[in-house]
């Protein structure tokens, strides 16, 4: 009876796994693109900004497939540009949970909550999401409030020896049935706000947190919404793969990403454009429906008026830098996500996010791969719709780069001849047999060609 139960266990277990992962390609069939505050707002976005850059995402950048616009970090702060020698002040409600600062999110009076934001967010055809810190907020363990819809109380909950190194909000979460029925708690919370997009940070490396993005999971199946789930921030550990997979729809595979082309292997932090070409590159094997590696945002555009990181500005990018990031990202099939501040978006910017075969490649590419590499020239392939093949040949370097009489064949590509199109620079270069002759690539630049028999 025992082996018998066995493998009716077994079985019924291979069924949950596989409706999971219907679920999983359902939720995030191709992967997620649109907007975040981080990188023009920080801390500090208020309701007034989030809505008009939404205006600006339905308006310029939603027919191309932009459809989340995320609320980032500190949402909850009354105080996000407080003085070093000031605490945060933080808006709870009596069950611990946050809820958006009032002084920066009016709408949210009472138990409104973010409901009022994200029915502007959905009355736009948009999608809502917000980020949150993993974990229970110090403030609820010190007056030890209640947990909803159970018997637990804060101080079950909390693990006060874990603390976000870089995030002095919360206590990590303990690995119990409280813990459980604090996440369940969250999750209806903002299940019940209309939150589609739900972005935790400190949770996906230094340090990575499997239990507690286990406990997430199952609080949002709970709820019954379809609500992504993306895991920050990276790199999250490539031989965690098959549990990132099962319980989250993208994770973050670098440290955060700005705007410089490279990082000096002295700095950690932040990550360059120039870097992502080997990380995206060894998480290839694991894209698919429903899982997305995660590159980081997208710093592009106006980064301002109060940027996550550094001063007000334009992108640092060069126009060459940038219509790399976008390639290697599309290419690569990561989420896109842009940073700028959209009520400053330039035309330059927009007609670059929105080139309809690279966004093909992103949202409908397959069999993309590295395709060889021969010092600082970097070729990757994709196909699309599985017949439309494309190059991609990146100049990492810091010279102009030419490539001479390389045969298509080295880059895996079978036929003899192809219609060739520089998707950039909207040219044809009509019928090019044998392989490409005599091209040059600027400084960290890239050539991308769309072939066809």
């Amino acid at each position: 009876m025992l082996k018998r139960y066995g493998v009716i266990t077994a079985i019924t277990a291979g069924l949950l796994a596989s409706s999971c992962s219907v679920a999983q390609e359902r939720l995030a069939s191709t992967p997620p693109m649109g907007w975040n505050s981080w990188d023009s707002y920080g801390l500090t976005i208020n309701e007034a900004q989030f809505r008009a850059n939404a205006d600006v995402l339905a308006k310029r950048l939603k027919a191309a497939g932009y459809e989340y616009a995320v609320v980032d970090e500190g949402w909850y702060l009354l105080n996000p540009q407080k003085p070093k020698a000031d605490a945060f002040a933080y808006r709870m409600d009596a069950n611990g949970r946050y809820e958006p600062a009032l002084n920066r999110f009016a709408s949210a009076a009472g138990s409104a909550g973010f409901k009022p934001v994200s029915s502007y967010v959905h009355g736009l055809g948009l999608k809502f999401g917000i980020h949150i810190i993993r974990g229970i907020p110090k403030k609820a363990v010190e007056q030890n409030t209640p947990v909803t819809g159970s018997a637990f109380r804060a101080a079950e909950v909390a693990d006060t020896a874990d603390t976000c190194p870089w995030n002095p909000d919360n206590f990590g979460v303990k690995d119990n049935a409280a813990g459980q029925a604090w996440y369940d708690s969250l999750m209806r919370q903002y299940a019940d706000w209309g939150v589609d997009y739900l972005k935790v940070d400190c949770i996906a490396s230094h340090p990575y947190k499997g239990d507690e993005i286990r406990m997430i999971h199952r609080a949002i199946a709970k709820t019954g919404r379809a609500m992504v789930l993306s895991l920050s921030p990276g790199p999250a550990p490539l031989d965690k793969f098959a549990e990132v997979a099962a319980n989250a729809q993208l994770w973050r595979i670098s440290d955060d990403v700005w705007d410089r082309w490279e990082r000096p292997e002295s700095e950690r932090f932040p990550q360059g454009v120039k870097n992502q070409f080997a990380v995206l590159a060894s998480w290839v094997p694991h894209v698919k429906p429903g899982n997305w590696p995660d590159a980081d945002m997208l710093p592009l555009g106006t980064l301002g008026p109060v940027p996550g990181h550094g001063d007000p500005r334009r992108t640092r990018l060069t126009q060459d830098e940038q219509r790399t990031m976008m390639t290697l990202w599309a290419i690569a099939r990561s989420p896109l996500f842009l940073g700028a501040n959209l009520t400053e978006l330039d035309d330059w910017t927009a007609s670059l996010l929105t080139n309809a075969d690279v966004v093909a490649m992103d949202q409908r590419g397959g069999e993309q791969r590295l395709a060889g590499q021969d010092r600082d020239l970097i070729a990757w392939t994709t196909k699309v719709d599985g017949e439309r093949e494309y190059l991609a040949l990146f100049n990492a370097g810091d010279s102009p780069v030419a490539v001479m009489t390389k045969p298509w064949l080295a880059y895996g590509l079978l036929k003899k001849s192809y219609k060739v199109r520089d998707v950039w620079a909207q040219k044809s270069l009509g019928a090019v047999e044998g392989g490409l002759k005599g091209v040059m690539i600027a400084p960290h630049g890239v050539l991308l060609l769309e072939l066809r028999p």
